[in-house]
């Protein structure tokens, strides 16, 4: 049996709400047919933005969203994409595809996105390609109330108010796709570049770093030594592969062992994260710099007969398993992580939504997320977790991960995941510091590993109502079904 142990009267520090933060980059049809389907679209839309993905994306509260990339980011150019939309100029898109795009989605579409979902905005802004005038002038053309050409260029565009910017990254994995440079020699242009990355009137922005993939350390220990008193967060990007770089495996067509293997990978986040929060507690250890995981997710090949370009693959009842073990990390890390953004939101990667056409499902991440958002800015509780063992071959994992918290309403929320496929988790919970008099609950769970909801059958994989805790004094006895995320409200 897993034990678990959850100290009510002990907190381990706020939940930032953007640990929910989502991902859309210039990348297949992620932003033109997935959100941008353009005025004159038979698709219903508001100003030209998908009403059907707006609904979805407004139920699940998406608290922060991430623009125009990712690797596209470093080749996008600001001023191609304002104005009357007949006259901006098309750009190959040579990262994703090589397609042409009319720049129809550009700054102020981006708002307007944020606007209807109640999201706030997140920019990428271009080191790798761009100058530090034009990071400069694009900032000031957001944020700047007084007059200036910039301002007065929104204004003429249409936007008389300036935008409030919380959000900006000076350039995205500038160790690869964005310039393939040093840490010393990116250290040097972020503190450069985030000078003139100004705050304008009562705009405070908080600038982000690009940080290090995976287990890079020394990038993270060059970046915050000599250039960590310049930023406010600092990037990581951890993707979970099952296989090779060039192989990584089919998001529907796998076994048991590429489910297991995929899973002890997500698992790796958490040794990951700590490595890394140890390189910037030395430099910081006050813990100002937030660690900003904005890209994360699973990344298997693209579905047969798409374009390799697009990076579009389905979604299972794996990849929902994938998001709630990460979530669990993200909140035992919280008082580093204070944000993170799943890869991708609509039709690339980890999708939350599929469209086709006018067609639209959401993905089982996409419950895991609507599930999950009932710990968005509530306090982490005090926990530990004895967990059974998932065992596949010669190799184990803990079958059970967890995590709880406490918001401003005292309804305390607990997250639970079954790893295992094909195993109940008898799970007892020890409510310390806590009295509970009822508890409810709500379960994602499917009779196959790779279950995913389709065109056809869009509602195959959902959420349920979970009726398998029961209550007993300072305990809850649940019963966790085989390849489940489950989340519990406990009434105090």
């Amino acid at each position: 049996m897993t034990r678990v142990v959850i100290n009510g009267d002990l907190k381990r520090g706020k939940i930032n709400k953007n640990i929910y933060g989502h991902f859309s980059e210039h990348l297949g049809r992620c932003i033109y047919e997935g959100i941008w389907v353009g005025e004159d679209s038979i698709i219903p839309n508001t100003k030209g933005i998908r009403n059907d993905v707006i609904q979805a994306l407004k139920e699940m509260q998406v608290p922060v969203l991430r623009w125009p990339g990712g690797c596209f980011a470093d080749e996008y150019h600001w001023k191609d994409g304002i104005g009357p939309r007949e006259k901006r100029p098309e750009m190959v898109n040579t990262h994703w595809g090589g397609v042409v795009e009319n720049n129809h989605f550009g700054t102020h579409e981006f708002f307007q996105l944020c606007e209807l979902i109640g999201a706030e905005p997140y920019i990428c802004g271009n080191v790798g390609s761009g100058t530090v005038y034009e990071m400069q002038q694009w900032v000031e053309y957001m944020t700047f109330d007084g007059e200036s050409p910039m301002a007065n260029w929104r204004r003429e565009n249409g936007q008389d108010e300036p935008w409030k910017l919380p959000y900006f990254g000076v350039g995205n994995e500038n160790w690869g796709c964005g310039g393939h440079m040093r840490p010393e020699y990116y250290a040097d242009l972020f503190r450069r570049y985030a000078t003139y990355v100004r705050n304008y009137g009562d705009n405070r922005i908080y600038k982000i770093a690009c940080g290090a993939s995976d287990w890079n350390l020394r990038w993270t220990e060059v970046l915050m030594r000599e250039a960590g008193r310049f930023m406010d967060g600092l990037s990581l990007h951890y993707y979970t592969v099952p296989g090779t770089w060039r192989h990584k495996g089919s998001a529907v067509n796998f076994d048991q062992s590429d489910w297991f293997t995929t899973l002890k990978k997500t698992l790796a986040m958490d040794e990951i994260i700590t490595r890394h929060s140890a390189v910037m507690d030395h430099y910081d250890p006050e813990g100002r710099v937030g660690l900003i995981i904005d890209e994360w997710g699973t990344w298997y090949d693209v579905e047969p007969g798409t374009n390799p370009g697009f990076l579009y693959q389905q979604n299972t009842m794996r990849d929902a398993l994938v998001a709630g073990v990460n979530f669990n990390i993200f909140h035992k890390h919280c008082n580093r992580v204070q944000m993170a953004n799943i890869a991708q939101m609509v039709n690339v990667l980890q999708a939350v939504i599929l469209t086709e056409g006018q067609l639209i499902i959401k993905t089982p991440t996409y419950h895991v997320f609507n599930m999950y958002k009932v710990h968005q800015n509530a306090d982490a509780l005090d926990i530990s977790c004895e967990s059974d063992l998932y065992q596949h071959g010669e190799e184990t994992i803990p079958q059970v991960t967890v995590s709880a918290s406490m918001d401003n309403s005292k309804k305390v929320h607990v997250s639970l995941c079954n790893l295992d496929p094909e195993n109940t988790a008898d799970t007892l919970l020890e409510l310390r510091g806590l009295a509970v008099s009822s508890v409810q609950g709500t379960v994602l769970t499917a009779g196959k590993i790779n279950a995913h909801n389709t065109f056809e059958q869009p509602d195959l994989v959902e959420p349920s109502e979970f009726n398998q805790a029961v209550l007993k004094q300072n305990s809850l006895e649940v019963q966790l079904p085989p390849m489940s995320v489950v989340v519990l409200e406990l009434l105090q």
